[in-house]
């Protein structure tokens, strides 16, 4: 079943349809505009006013995004708003970034059969207020182990976006653009949602059943197809490891092939590499959730705590328990910062900052400058 894209309350036909964008703190600028631009150019190319929106914050005080940038809502979610559409918008940080006000709000909009969509981390929100139990959900990639931990009863999947019954999810980046061409099309046509593309010079609008890409090496998506393979089979089985020799015949190549093929592409085995794959993995449960060490052990498929906490000291150079401690000590962490940040503007230095609740935080740290 799909979502309801009409509107939800009874109002004169020539009246816009009404859109409201929750402002998480630490949202993602670039989903906040590839939600609003299509709205924007519908209305342009139509010649009227067919789409209206709000930028709400929790309290009507400016909205900080993730890349230091504030931007000046148009309300607060106390006073009394008339929506057909209501879209979370978050960012970084996303398990302590919103607060029980806005999961109250949320509530509240769901009880008048609102629709509700939410984009990038978004959809935690959404799952922390319980709206999204038993519906299918697409989130960004990087925060799907801490819904899958966090809400068994969220379908969590892994497509660029998802509309079910009275909810719209999608992943973050440009695709929130693509949801919104989508959910224009249905309500007004594939011409209208072609040429608002053509506008933002998108020569291919994604499908809904479009994978979103996962975090592998960032030259094995356009490597040899094989390595590729064999690279999703070890971010698909963490839990379990798969042994080498069984994910070389599932991958339809003899094991020295693979070893082959991770030696040029990756320049290491496909054990260590493995091993980088299950330690990612636990990096982002250290950071994103409150499981204990030794649950995520499990959960990334080590025998032990001991030698989970062995191997993360090894490859990422500090123990998981510090790895989780500099979550709660950024407040005092301006000294680490070095003076030649010191001359950044300052919303780029209070984004770093922010920043290093992230797990993907400092991870080319020691890439050259080339």
């Amino acid at each position: 079943m799909t979502a309801d894209t009409g509107s939800h309350t009874d109002r004169p036909a020539q009246e816009p349809y009404r859109v409201g964008f929750l402002l998480i703190d630490n949202f993602t600028l670039i989903a906040l505009a590839t939600a609003v631009e299509p709205l924007r150019m519908a209305n342009q190319l139509s010649g009227t006013e067919l789409y209206s929106w709000k930028l709400l914050t929790a309290e009507g005080e400016p909205a900080r995004a993730s890349d230091g940038i504030t931007m000046l809502p148009d309300g607060s979610i106390q006073e009394e708003h008339r929506f057909d559409l209501v879209i979370v918008v978050a960012g970084i940080d996303v398990t302590r970034s919103f607060s029980r006000k806005e999961v109250v709000w949320l509530k509240q909009m769901a009880r008048r059969h609102i629709l509700l969509g939410a984009v990038c981390t978004g959809p935690y929100v959404l799952a922390s207020a319980g709206l999204l139990d038993g519906h299918a959900c697409s989130a960004h990639w990087e925060c799907l182990e801490a819904m899958q931990e966090g809400f068994p009863r969220v379908q969590t999947n892994n497509r660029l976006f998802t509309v079910e019954r009275e909810r719209m999810t999608c992943t973050g980046g440009t695709v929130p653009m693509h949801m919104m061409l989508s959910f224009l099309a249905k309500r007004h046509g594939q011409e209208l949602s072609n040429a608002i593309s053509h506008m933002f010079v998108c020569d291919r609008v994604r499908e809904e059943s479009e994978q979103q890409p996962m975090p592998m090496h960032p030259r094995l998506a356009c490597a040899q197809p094989k390595l590729a393979e064999a690279a999703q089979l070890m971010e698909a089985n963490i839990e379990e490891p798969i042994e080498l020799k069984e994910l070389a015949t599932l991958a339809g190549i003899s094991r020295r092939q693979l070893e082959r093929l991770f030696l040029k592409h990756t320049g290491c085995t496909p054990s260590r590499y493995y091993l980088r794959v299950r330690l990612n993995r636990a990096r982002r449960l250290l950071k994103q959730t409150s499981c204990s060490i030794v649950e995520i052990a499990s959960m990334c498929g080590f025998v032990s705590a001991t030698h989970f906490s062995r191997c993360y000291r090894k490859t990422m150079g500090r123990a998981p328990k510090h790895e989780r401690m500099e979550i709660y000590s950024q407040g005092s962490s301006s000294a680490v910062f070095s003076d030649s940040m010191a001359s950044l503007p300052s919303s780029s230095l209070q984004a770093l900052r922010r920043a290093r609740s992230e797990p993907t935080y400092g991870i080319f740290e020691n890439t050259g400058s080339g």
